[in-house]
């Protein structure tokens, strides 16, 4: 079974890091959680240096079909949320995170 990162474990790598207290904490890793969340509503793209972009792509309507079945649906137009790893990223994770 693989680790998942939570945001738990991310105010606690600051507790430690840093030396916030946990609240303290806990309440930087939510605003920054916030702040990503809100501009991505917005519409906005928000790119993390060394780590990637994250943004919102619309998606027009388009005919889809159950692959049981092979009956044709709908699928109506939706705003998506896209990541693109920067290349340092991909190079860490293909390395294993050796480095």
């Amino acid at each position: 079974m693989t680790k998942t990162l939570t945001r738990m474990d991310l105010s606690e790598a600051v507790f430690r890091e840093v030396g916030l207290s946990r609240n303290e904490s806990a309440a930087l890793v939510e605003s920054v959680l916030a702040h990503i969340s809100d501009a991505l509503v917005e519409g906005e793209t928000v790119k993390i240096s060394s780590f990637g972009t994250f943004s919102v792509r619309a998606k027009a309507e388009r005919v889809g079909r159950n692959p049981k079945t092979g009956d044709e649906a709908p699928i109506p137009a939706r705003r998506v949320l896209t990541f693109r790893p920067s290349h340092l990223m991909k190079d860490r994770v293909a390395a294993g995170n050796k480095s």
